[in-house]
């Protein structure tokens, strides 16, 4: 028998999670959390955010939307989240301490991944301190390489799950016309994104990375921009095309007049206070809890096509989680795998994608309540 332990009020104000607790050690400079948000026959996972402004709220925030970003697309598995306070100059040995500090949650059932600010070799360090090998958890998909070789060969797939998302929410419109996007973040997901709808025909006019917005209004060269943008997602300035223009000002990718925009960065980059400079009327969330809860309800009043991040950011976790329940194909050629995946998430974020905004022309409220009591009845995730 299945055994669910999760609050059921996911989107209510008074909605706790299972499990919240603090990590510390104070001799190696390590603050963090891990949330537990909900378990599914003992078992719960969700990357581990590395930056110097997480909070505990955030990491809970994060569990919650993890819960349900898996139960809709089916997978038996709960949600959590972990963060720590990135201190540079200790950098290893915060995480060699959080290893040693999390080892009975990873023993117990509870995968932390990467997430922002971390990486696979991240994972692999606190792995070791906390002599976890996920390859032998019982019930794995059985792979022929190693998790971190999988993973060069799906560095795209949450960009890939996001694309998909806005590909889908322009075929209902069936019109086939040629569509402005603009991207908020140039990291491994915008990048991604760019990639994918460029090449489902739609134009890119505007990205923007850390630095600010770099725009052009007949479509951005988008294979020079990759060649000239570094691992983290920053544009070099010196060489842009010249059919490229730096605009100045902040969140300048607001003004840009296109028809879609995608938010792959950072958290609550659409708020009630810069909200009236929208000129998108599709908005995908690509990120995690990129829109305000208050500027979600004002875009849905004012007519605006909104992609939840729970909808559209599912790729990395989603592959994640049919790997660690098994579902995946064991023993199989790494690019078999790789394929089934691809098409996975493909098929997962297209249903979604099109549930959630069936429902949202209903009603103007909150459809993830909706989609998610339905997948739920038809005996999906938790």
């Amino acid at each position: 028998m299945t055994q669910v332990l999760a609050d059921d009020r996911l989107n209510a104000a008074e909605h706790s999670p299972l499990l919240s607790t603090a990590v510390r050690d104070h001799a190696r400079s390590l603050t963090g959390w891990v949330v537990v948000d909900s378990l599914v026959d003992g078992m719960a996972m969700g990357g581990t955010r590395m930056t110097s402004t997480v909070t505990e709220q955030e990491v809970c925030d994060l569990a919650a939307a993890m819960t349900v970003k898996l139960a809709l697309v089916g997978l038996r598995i709960g949600g959590a989240k972990a963060g720590i306070v990135s201190v540079p100059e200790h950098r290893e040995d915060v995480l060699r301490a959080f290893g040693r500090s999390v080892a009975p949650l990873l023993h117990g059932g509870v995968y932390l991944g990467c997430d922002q600010g971390t990486t696979h070799d991240d994972r692999d360090l606190f792995f070791v301190e906390a002599g976890f090998d996920v390859s032998r958890k019982p019930g794995i998909t059985r792979m022929r390489d190693d998790w971190t070789d999988l993973w060069r060969h799906l560095k795209d797939i949450t960009g890939y799950g996001v694309a998909e998302a806005a590909l889908e929410a322009l075929r209902l419109r069936a019109d086939d016309q040629q569509r402005r996007v603009a991207i908020q973040g140039f990291g491994t997901v915008g990048r991604s994104v760019a990639k994918n709808l460029l090449a489902g025909g739609h134009k890119i006019v505007a990205v923007a990375d850390v630095l600010g917005t770099v725009a052009a209004p007949d479509g951005l060269p988008v294979a020079e921009l990759l060649e000239i943008t570094d691992p983290a997602g920053t544009i070099d300035r010196a060489r842009l095309p010249e059919s490229v223009t730096a605009l100045t000002g902040p969140e300048a990718w607001l003004d840009v007049d296109a028809e879609v925009l995608v938010l792959a960065a950072g958290g609550a980059a659409i708020r009630e206070d810069n909200l009236d400079r929208l000129r998108a009327d599709v908005v995908v969330e690509g990120g995690n809890l990129c829109c305000t809860s208050a500027a979600k309800k004002r875009l849905r009043a004012a007519g605006t096509v909104i992609i939840p991040d729970v909808v559209a950011n599912v790729g990395g976790a989603g592959v994640t989680g049919c790997i660690l329940t098994g579902l995946a194909p064991s023993d199989v050629p790494t690019e078999e795998l790789v394929s089934w995946l691809f098409d996975w998430v493909g098929q997962q974020v297209r249903r979604n994608t099109r549930d959630v905004l069936a429902i949202a022309a209903k009603h103007p409220g909150d459809p993830i309540p909706e989609l998610l009591a339905t997948r739920r009845a038809e005996g999906a995730g938790v």
